[in-house]
């Protein structure tokens, strides 16, 4: 595990767009796995200045989310559908058939869950997945507890979750309150992970991940069981 730091956010978001962008550019095919919410955002408008300042062909690039809200259709405001497509998608060429969320609408959500865990083995693997970090050490949405050899499932996101989240809603009650998520194995399959880190309120779970023993009640300590991990983090959440 490789872990760099920096001095705040935006350098934080500026060096992951980099490693992403340089990834992609020296990549005759790439699967790229994303994370969505707060710590992402800048990062995904440095990349696509990047790609665009560069006019850099993205035909060779796909795409998968890590997760979705259960119950949101793609066109709801709050979805990751939607954040996706207003932060990236909609600023770069990639082709709209390269980029694939779960179906957090899914009448049959046990059928998505396996539809979606066959997409990503039928694209060959994530080669690079971006991740951050919750406040109770989840990666994508595996909450602590949750099984190491977990795949693509359905999860009940944790009270603490869903507060951590109601910023992005009107009340808290609007939250989900449960997500389709990529298990931990299925994150732990991509070839390369690279996790971004930022906030004081970080600080406790960064400090156990690397240091504190793997264990499924803090989830992203599995991630020092992986042979290719970075982790960028500012300032704040390595004091």
């Amino acid at each position: 595990m490789e872990l760099r730091g920096v001095e705040d956010y935006d350098a934080m978001s500026v060096l992951a767009a980099q490693t992403v962008y340089d990834k992609i550019v020296n990549s005759e095919r790439l699967v790229l796995g994303l994370a969505t919410g707060s710590t992402p955002e800048a990062m995904y408008d440095h990349l696509a200045e990047m790609l665009n300042e560069n006019e850099v062909d993205l035909s060779h690039v796909y795409t998968v989310n890590l997760d979705e809200y259960v119950g949101l259709a793609d066109d709801h405001p709050q979805s990751y559908h939607q954040y996706m497509d207003t932060l990236f998608f909609s600023k770069v060429n990639i082709p709209k058939d390269h980029t694939f969320l779960p179906d957090g609408s899914a009448q049959d959500l046990e059928a998505e869950v396996e539809r979606y865990e066959q997409l990503i083995a039928s694209l060959g693997g994530v080669d690079l997945q971006v991740l951050g970090i919750g406040r109770n050490g989840h990666i994508g949405f595996n909450e602590p507890g949750t099984p190491f050899d977990s795949r693509t499932h359905v999860v009940d996101l944790t009270e603490t979750t869903v507060n951590d989240n109601a910023r992005f809603f009107d009340t808290v009650d609007e939250v989900p309150k449960q997500a389709i998520t990529m298990g931990l194995e299925t994150i732990m399959n991509a070839r390369s992970i690279l996790l971004l880190v930022s906030g004081d309120e970080k600080e406790e779970a960064l400090e156990c991940m690397i240091d504190c023993e793997v264990s499924e009640e803090l989830p992203a300590t599995i991630l020092q069981l992986h042979r290719d991990v970075t982790v960028i983090a500012d300032d704040e959440a390595l004091e």
